[in-house]
Formats: C-alpha cells, sequence, structure tokens
C-alpha cells in the first residue's frame, strides 16, 4: 500500500492504517514527512490529555480506567503510552495491551507504546506527530502516558492541551520536587490511590503550595500563561469573569484501582477545556506548540546537513585529532562548517526581498 492508499484509508477509520501510520512515523521512514504533512489539513478536533507523574503514582491503571469511562460516555479513544527505552533495539520496553485490561477488544481504544528513545522529557519527538496521526483519524480523546520520571516529565506541555500531574499520597519528598518544577507544568493535580493513609496531608500540602504558588506568580494559569492575542479563531471575547481571572491548578482524589473519582477527573479537565477556549489560551498554545515544531524539525535538518559536512571534511574524529595537534580549533571549524549555510541563508533573504518589492532580474535588465 502506498502512501496515499495509507493515508486515505487512515482517514476512512481503519485502524489498521492508523497503526502502521504510526510505525512509519515511529520509524522515521521515507516519505513520513509528506504523509504527516498530508494529516494537518485534518487535525484540531481531538482533546489531548498528558498523564504524568513520578514511576508508581498509578498512572498506568488511571489511564485505563479513563479510557473505559470516556467509552461509557459513547467517546473514542487514543492512548500512547511512552514506555522505557530497550538498550538494544531502541524500542518499547512494555507491550501495547499489558496496562489497558479494561478495554481489550474494545476497537474504539486504540492504544500505542512508543519509546522514549532516551529523550529527557519523556517524550519521543515523533509522539507529536503520532498525535497528528490519532486525531486525523477522529479519535476524540487521545491520552498520552510518560514514562514518570520527576521534572524531566517537561515535554509533555508541548503535545498536551491539559497536563495532569499524579501525586502518590504520603509523600513529602514529592510535593518538594514539584515545587521545584512541576508546579508550573499542573493543569490538574491528582492525588490517586486517595484510599491509602496520607492522602489528606497531600492534598492539605497541595493546597498550599498552589496558594504560595499564586502568591509567587504561578498556578494562576498553569502553563498556560495568559497573552494578549489580537486575534483568534476560536477566542470569545464575550468571557465571563472567571476566565479573565485564570486558572487555579484544582486537585482531585482518585482511587484508579476502583475507578472512583474518575468521573470529577474528566470533568475536571472539560472544565479546563472550556477555559483555555473562552480565555483564548487555547489559540495561543497551539501557535506556541506549531512555533515549537518548526523549530524542532529545523534544528534536525540543519544536524542532517552538518553531520553531512562533517563526513565531507573526513569525519568529526580526523576534525578532532586535528584540535588535538594544535592545528584547529573547534570554533574555527564550526564556523567554517556554517558559512556555507550563511551564505546561502543571505540568498534566499535577498530573494525575498526582491520578490517583495516586486522587482524582478528582467526589471533589472
Amino acid at each position: 500500500m502506498n502512501d496515499e492508499d495509507l493515508l486515505e484509508a487512515l482517514l476512512a477509520g481503519e485502524h489498521r492504517a492508523l497503526a502502521r501510520v504510526i510505525s512509519k512515523i515511529e520509524d522515521r521512514s521515507p516519505g513520513y514527512r509528506n504523509l504527516v504533512s498530508d494529516l494537518y489539513a485534518h487535525t484540531g478536533e481531538a482533546d489531548v490529555v498528558g498523564i504524568t507523574g513520578s514511576p508508581g503514582a498509578g498512572k498506568s491503571t488511571l489511564v485505563d480506567k479513563l479510557a473505559e469511562t470516556y467509552r461509557d460516555r459513547g467517546e473514542t479513544v487514543g492512548v500512547i503510552a511512552i514506555d522505557p527505552s530497550s538498550p538494544f533495539s531502541g524500542g518499547a520496553v512494555l507491550g501495547d495491551r499489558i496496562r489497558m485490561a479494561s478495554t481489550v477488544g474494545d476497537m474504539d481504544v486504540f492504544v500505542r507504546s512508543m519509546s522514549a528513545r532516551g529523550t529527557l522529557g519523556g517524550l519521543s519527538t515523533a509522539t507529536a506527530d503520532a498525535v497528528k496521526a490519532m486525531d486525523a483519524f477522529g479519535k476524540d480523546k487521545i491520552i498520552i502516558e510518560t514514562v514518570g520520571a520527576g521534572q524531566n516529565e517537561i515535554d509533555i506541555v508541548q503535545t498536551a492541551d491539559t497536563v495532569a500531574v499524579l501525586v502518590p499520597p504520603g509523600s513529602g519528598d514529592e510535593i518538594q520536587t514539584l515545587k521545584a518544577g512541576i508546579l508550573e507544568i499542573a493543569d490538574v493535580f491528582v492525588v490517586n490511590k486517595a484510599d491509602r493513609p496520607g492522602a489528606d496531608r497531600t492534598v492539605q500540602e497541595l493546597r498550599e503550595m498552589i496558594q504560595l504558588g499564586e502568591g509567587a506568580g504561578f498556578g494562576g494559569g498553569g502553563h498556560h500563561s495568559q497573552e494578549v492575542i489580537d486575534a483568534h479563531d476560536d477566542w470569545d471575547p464575550n468571557t465571563d469573569e472567571e476566565a479573565d481571572a485564570g486558572w487555579t491548578t484544582p486537585i482531585v482524589e482518585t482511587v484508579a484501582t476502583k475507578a472512583d473519582g474518575v468521573d470529577d477527573l474528566i470533568d475536571a479537565f472539560a472544565t479546563h477545556r472550556e477555559y483555555l477556549v473562552d480565555s483564548g489560551e487555547h489559540a495561543a498554545r497551539t501557535r506556541r506548540r506549531y512555533a515549537e515544531e518548526i523549530r524542532t524539525l529545523l534544528r534536525e535538518d540543519v544536524h542532517a546537513l552538518l553531520e553531512a559536512d562533517l563526513e565531507r571534511a573526513g569525519g568529526v574524529d580526523d576534525l578532532a585529532e586535528a584540535v588535538r595537534q594544535g592545528e584547529t580549533d573547534p570554533y574555527s571549524i564550526a564556523s567554517d562548517l556554517l558559512d556555507p549555510l550563511e551564505r546561502c541563508l543571505e540568498d534566499v533573504e535577498t530573494d525575498l526581498d526582491v520578490d517583495a518589492n516586486g522587482v524582478t532580474e528582467s526589471d533589472d535588465r
């Protein structure tokens, strides 16, 4: 099946095509960029929720119950479970369905494990593209479950509309970690395993932290900072005072093994979604997300170009040896490699200026 047929099958709702597209994306197979590019015209409808937190907080069980509850409400679900990378193959260590027992056999819940591939933020660079594939497929809700590596779980902000941070009960050290960095990315705090001793204390500590954070400029909108936006496609200027006041991070208590509190959590997600749209932050966040995607693609492409130049120059080892011998230095090498790229960009800028001024080559003559 060629890429055109694959895209057509995905848009027609064939799960096998969705699986093949995500595999193509994750493997960075030839032609995957054109395929992802074609997906963009069909995206923008799904709600994307990120679930993060420390290992042992119960993320997998909660994601399972979230998917089951969404299905009970008649909505389709896509789940991307970011797993630790195998040191041998680079692939995901855990399998797709191991942690999704409640929805096995339900074709309207599509679960895909993806490898973190060593990225500090816990997300593979292919994750955003896989979200696009699920969105274009027509999934109503897309849930991303991260590896769970403490403060490094920050890349989720670039992909999810709403981020839920799970905190296990009775963990004072965990609260201190949150104070050090994760407060800014949480749109909803979830105290899972709330039937265990220490849950009430954890809720109180989180509440105090949020109050202190608001006084210091945190917590008013989570990672969704308010911006003055002149125009958005989804901004209603007749917003209420609550939207103008910003977002105060709620705390939801759950017992995922019993599905207790899951409905309340889904309601909190829905309320946050309404806040994002009513305040105009959804448009702002989408714009920031696309800006970061552009930067990421440029970094990847420039890196690939420079790697090719390094090979043509004899490889980085030969250049490093030349530095060791005192024949050159790293700054000079970098400058020499970047010089052709800079000249090329200057030529492009000149061409753009010429086009903007309506001057053509024939006019010069």
